[in-house]
């Protein structure tokens, strides 16, 4: 009986020893598979903020200080990435970026000064498609007014706007107080335009106030031809530029309210000459001349007492339409750190560098209310100058499509045989249409 008691008590210990040995066992299996697996998150985490440096060519950054700060502040929410600028010369910048990218330089982001390039880098493969990127980061690109859609080729999209110019109407408000006339509104049309410049034109010879004044490069009448977004400068027929010549003439020719071409070419005025010196009573420029007015004021060098209002558009469609242009950002298809570079492309494009730039005296291409509210709140700047600049669609004045600088040069020639009266509106226009053809073929 005690040798069974013995023989029980003695396998009962071994079972006993077995099952501790099994479970010390599993233990160190579930330690080794955690220290495994947080190994593995190290790692990730460690791939994840892997410092990086991204190459981005732009042109004379260190004319201003918006680049390296726009940099600055992305490498505050992104620690692991830095930003490198190949700052290049702005009259070289275009021809260098294409020596850059057809040599495979290390380059992940770049600036496209003339976006009008853009398809031609597209084509040569050059540009990554950011659709994926954008969908990710649930980018609208409605906000960007029309621009956009500009750089979307086969149905992806290849460039970013990030800042903007477009045109307003200048007006002087002393010429219209001496007139009687209220000052122009955000909501007129080219043909209010012109009868309101034969109603605030007054005075004779070297005192002579005129109502308007059209410069004489060729956008300052196309452009407004093709401001619906219907048309563009490279087309086949040129028959709905007519309207446009046919009402600039008229106020040179005719009514004597516009400053005539001739006398501006001839003598090689600059719009801004007449317009700060108070002889002109509105003028359509781009927005880039409000920081030119309020540099004169401030050196003394004008008293002129300015407004601004939205361009004035065809009746055929609604206020806030315009022309303009933008520089978009995009992504180098060869990059090796695409990631880190749809983060710097995604945050120099959003609404926070938008109201920095405006801080800046930029025009964003987002133009939120703070950022057209700063713009306003500038020192020098009008009133009513938010309101004048909250467009709504915004239409490159140079499409993106193939062969645009040889068409805007025939186009600035027979514009300019138009405007001295060498040929007719008619002329100039099916001059246009053969000479365009030719090219497209």
């Amino acid at each position: 009986m005690q040798k069974k008691l013995n023989v029980i008590l003695l396998c009962m210990i071994l079972v006993v020893s077995l099952f501790a040995g099994c479970t010390t066992k599993e233990k160190a299996k579930d330690n080794e598979k955690t220290t495994e697996n947080s190994q593995t998150k190290e790692d990730k985490k460690e791939v994840k903020e892997k410092e990086i440096t991204l190459k981005v060519a732009v042109w004379d950054n260190s004319a201003t200080t918006v680049g390296n700060d726009l940099a600055a502040k992305f490498t505050e929410q992104y620690p692991n990435i830095k930003v490198e600028y190949i700052d290049v010369a702005s009259s070289e910048y275009t021809n260098k970026l294409s020596i850059m990218l057809n040599g495979g330089a290390d380059l992940d982001v770049f600036y496209i000064k003339d976006s009008d390039t853009s398809l031609s880098l597209y084509k040569k493969g050059q540009l990554q498609d950011m659709t994926s990127y954008a969908k990710e980061s649930n980018i609208d690109i409605s906000k960007y007014n029309g621009l956009a859609e500009n750089f979307q080729f086969d149905g992806g999209l290849y460039g970013m706007p990030f800042r903007t110019d477009y045109y307003v109407l200048y007006y002087n408000k002393d010429i219209f107080d001496a007139a009687n006339e209220p000052y122009p509104t955000n909501d007129m049309t080219w043909d209010e335009y012109a009868e309101i410049a034969t109603r605030i034109t007054a005075g004779e010879g070297a005192n002579k106030k005129y109502g308007a004044l059209t410069h004489t490069w060729s956008d300052c009448v196309q452009n407004w031809a093709i401001q619906d977004g219907k048309n563009t400068k490279i087309a086949s027929d040129y028959t709905f530029m007519k309207p446009y010549y046919d009402r600039v003439l008229k106020m040179q020719n005719e009514d004597k309210s516009a400053l005539d071409y001739a006398t501006l070419r001839t003598s090689n005025i600059h719009y801004s000459g007449p317009f700060l010196n108070g002889q002109v009573g509105m003028m359509p420029m781009g927005s880039w001349f409000m920081s030119m007015i309020i540099n004169k004021k401030s050196a003394g060098e004008t008293d002129v007492n300015w407004g601004v209002a939205t361009l004035p558009h065809d009746a055929s469609i609604e206020a806030g339409y315009t022309v303009g242009a933008t520089t978009p950002v995009a992504m180098n298809a060869n990059s090796k750190n695409k990631d880190a570079a749809w983060k710097f492309i995604e945050f120099v494009t959003n609404e926070g560098a938008a109201n920095y730039l405006a801080s800046q005296g930029m025009l964003p291409s987002i133009l939120t209310d703070e950022a057209l509210s700063t713009i306003a709140s500038a020192e020098g700047m009008p009133e009513g100058v938010a309101k004048a600049l909250a467009v709504k669609n915004i239409v490159l004045d140079r499409p993106i499509t193939e062969n645009v600088l040889e068409v805007n040069k025939i186009m600035g020639e027979e514009h300019g045989l138009i405007m001295f009266g060498e040929i007719s509106v008619d002329e100039g226009l099916e001059n246009m249409k053969k000479r365009v053809a030719e090219i497209k073929k």
